[in-house]
């Protein structure tokens, strides 16, 4: 007899805008897909959106639904991403964080990883509540009211969160034992930490020296960027952007 997988029948939206870095959604989606979920991304727009390699363009992902579209009712739980460009284009829609809320308020299943709980903070969702991010916004969750914890996986109630990709198979394996829970979770949240952990002395290595190895634009995208920001030409502009896609 087939064994059962461990998330039939479970249906998780993953929320993700323009610039999400690209690991931190296809691997938690292939794992939960293989888990046997169906998972929806969610954006802010219809048609595909661009992920990123840290500071480098990645490949384009296709929505499913907008944000406006999608029904938390309709989930077993809601996956965040993260990117430097992705939660900062979330956190600034109100459909977005209104969204997220919906998903705490009914108690289900919640995993956040890098830059994702920036969301959770734009939401006004992190105070009182203790959580691993990216240790650039550190700053960000202490000011929210909440304890950063700097660990690969913090389990708080409903949410798992994660430092970012050198966490991912801590973050994956915590992730599946989440979304297997059934909602409302009403496990209390983890008691509070007298104080977060320290900020970090130096940023990563890896963040810091990555725009060393972009390469130089090309004089056509040099013109279409400065077009594009002084707003002129907007045809022309398109029709550039369309011959260089």
């Amino acid at each position: 007899m087939k064994e059962r997988k461990k998330l039939a029948g479970k249906r998780i939206a993953a929320l993700v805008a323009d610039g999400f870095e690209q690991i931190e959604l296809t691997v938690p989606m292939k794992a939960l897909r293989a888990a046997g979920a169906t998972v929806d991304v969610v954006s802010l727009r219809h048609g595909k959106i661009r992920g990123m390699n840290l500071h480098e363009p990645g490949a384009r992902v296709r929505v499913d639904r907008t944000v406006g579209e999608a029904d938390p009712a309709e989930y077993d739980g809601l996956l965040l991403p993260g990117g430097f460009i992705n939660p900062d284009l979330l956190r600034q829609s109100e459909e977005a964080r209104r969204f997220v809320r919906a998903f705490d308020d009914l108690r289900k299943p919640i995993a956040t990883i890098c830059h994702g709980p920036w969301v959770l903070a734009s939401a006004e969702l992190v105070s009182g509540r203790q959580l691993a991010s990216w240790p650039g916004i550190r700053d960000d969750i202490v000011h929210a009211g909440g304890v950063w914890r700097d660990e690969e996986a913090v389990r708080d109630g409903n949410w798992l969160s994660s430092r970012g990709p050198q966490d991912l198979p801590a973050f994956v394996r915590e992730m599946l034992d989440l979304f297997a829970e059934t909602a409302p979770i009403h496990a209390p949240a983890s008691p509070l930490a007298a104080e977060s952990a320290p900020a970090r002395t130096s940023p990563p290595l890896a963040a810091l020296s990555a725009t060393a190895f972009l390469p130089a634009p090309s004089t056509a995208r040099k013109f279409l960027s400065t077009a594009a920001t002084l707003g002129v030409g907007g045809l022309a502009v398109l029709a550039l952007r369309r011959a260089l896609a």
